[in-house]
């Protein structure tokens, strides 16, 4: 398949263009999803934290790192069969224009069952969880194979029941 492994992320930076991978393509056709068109942005998806745990919603979680310069980002809350986790603050995600920065410009995301201050989004202390990134007008390519994984955010679970 063509996935791009970046820490705990993976993309599909072809699955939207005429030579994506078929099984990518059976992926994104079973769901439902549209695939965003490599010229447009890429998707990014993790569902496990950057030591290999399972990300789990009734854990707390940490969203931290620089991201790649683009336009625009959104970063979105699902659970594991890519719906909205259900929560009494209907926060579901966060947008560019929408996140506190760190004084350096990298984010610090919190995941979370209780409230948390700065930038949290409720997890609604359900099961499995997936995050999904998506960078809409990104000057880079995966196209070089000069893939780092530092180029994404580290997601780290602190806390767990």
């Amino acid at each position: 398949m063509d996935i791009v492994r970046l820490g705990a992320w993976q993309g599909w930076p072809r699955s939207g263009t005429t030579q994506a991978d078929p099984y990518a393509a059976a992926a994104f056709a079973r769901t439902g999803e549209l695939p965003l068109e490599l010229a447009d942005g890429l998707l990014f998806l993790a569902d496990h934290d950057t030591a290999g745990a399972p990300l789990d919603g009734r854990c707390d979680i940490r969203i931290l790192g620089a991201l790649p310069q683009s336009r625009l980002w959104t970063l979105t809350l699902t659970d594991d069969k890519g719906a909205l986790v259900p929560n009494a603050a209907e926060r579901h995600g966060f947008t560019s224009a929408e996140l506190v920065y760190e004084p350096d410009g990298s984010i610090n995301v919190s995941l979370s069952p209780r409230a948390r201050a700065g930038n949290w989004l409720p997890t609604g202390a359900r099961g499995r969880l997936r995050v999904a990134l998506r960078l809409y007008d990104a000057p880079f390519s995966f196209a070089s194979g000069a893939q780092d994984e530092g180029q994404l955010p580290r997601i780290v679970t602190e806390r767990c029941p």
